[in-house]
């Protein structure tokens, strides 16, 4: 079990204890996922115990899908730090923390309650842990992108004029509630010169003829997640459209191709962008080519230029070439990819064509 792999790396460096508060991380080693908003949840892993510190409201659904943990709750208007200290038995001099996500006011709480005086970061080996999925986290990464292409299908057969980006977006999220799964992120829909902006959020701007129309969205099923980029035409798109498009999808062709383990994360990302530089579109491919995927819509690996990160098989990640042209629009096509032995197999498989209706 992670746990267990992650107790280990604790023990090899020094450590008495750690101390984890993403909710990520607490789902990603005990199974049980839930927003604490802001009351104070943790995981507190010390010796051969685990103890997982959570609101009273978040009891019962802990006690029912925690696994490898014993649960300790606190209600509203008790002081949760007692039970920390309590876990933590008080006497912790180096105390393992998620740097990235514990914020100062509770690293001094910790400091007091438990007498720690330094914090070793545990937040990359926990990220470490996560990047190669498991064949159950595959099977749920799948899963989500079976119905992401179902739902994508669906919806680009929808799109007509007089919609607005809010409908379209609204029609999305039903049908992949529809289907099991809710969305993994913020859903985007842009239309026209929206599309130039990578991520603005849908407006009550109408879709209209000859109209560019940018879908990006996923699914998320048993809180692993999709996440697909799909750009349409409505109607006959014209040759300016039609040239971005071809020169996009040759760039996300290429992307995918050099998915592969022992490539690096910046060689990948150069497959894409060489193609847009070759097309003179450089200077508008503003992002990297895409990231990795699975309990977070965005986790390592980051694929940025230049990026020294070589892929290993099980590793999941996105790959989202872009061009974006102010006042003209914007064109991206993302795909899931995971890393297999000697290459790479695309999760997602819906349709790529420019045209729709």
């Amino acid at each position: 079990m992670a746990v267990d792999r992650l107790r280990a790396w604790i023990a090899d460096h020094g450590l008495r204890a750690a101390f984890l508060t993403d909710p990520v991380s607490i789902a990603y080693l005990t199974g049980f996922a839930t927003n604490p908003h802001e009351r104070l949840m943790a995981l507190v892993l010390r010796d051969a115990q685990a103890v997982l510190v959570v609101p009273g409201l978040e009891e019962d659904s802990a006690i029912a899908t925690a696994r490898g943990v014993s649960i300790r709750a606190w209600r509203d208007g008790e002081d949760p730090w007692d039970v920390v200290g309590s876990a933590l038995a008080r006497e912790t001099p180096l105390l393992g923390v998620e740097k990235g996500h514990l914020s100062l006011s509770r690293w001094e709480r910790l400091q007091a309650v438990a007498g720690a005086l330094q914090a070793i970061d545990v937040g990359a080996e926990i990220r470490r842990l996560r990047v190669r999925k498991t064949p159950e986290e595959i099977e749920k990464l799948e899963h989500a992108a079976r119905l992401t292409d179902e739902v994508t299908a669906r919806v680009l057969s929808e799109l007509e004029t007089g919609r607005t980006e809010l409908a379209v977006a609204s029609s999305i999220e039903r049908h992949l509630a529809a289907g099991g799964g809710r969305p993994s992120f913020g859903t985007i829909v842009q239309s026209g010169p929206n599309s130039a902006q990578p991520h603005l959020g849908p407006s009550d701007r109408q879709l209209a003829a000859g109209d560019l129309v940018l879908l990006d969205f996923g699914a998320d099923c048993d809180g692993y997640k999709a996440d697909i980029t799909r750009t349409v035409v409505l109607g006959e798109p014209d040759a300016r459209q039609r040239e971005v498009h071809s020169l996009v999808l040759a760039a996300h062709d290429a992307g995918v191709l050099a998915v592969q383990p022992g490539v690096t994360v910046g060689e990948v990302d150069e497959a894409a962008r060489a193609v847009i530089r070759a097309g003179g579109l450089g200077d508008r491919f503003i992002h990297r080519v895409g990231h990795g995927l699975g309990l977070e819509a965005h986790e390592d690996p980051s694929l940025d230029p230049g990026g020294t990160t070589v892929l290993e098989e099980g590793m999941v990640v996105t790959i989202e070439p872009g061009v974006y042209i102010p006042g003209w629009g914007g064109i991206r096509i993302e795909d899931d990819v995971l890393v297999e032995a000697g290459g790479r197999r695309v999760l997602t498989k819906a349709d790529h064509r420019l045209t729709v209706g």
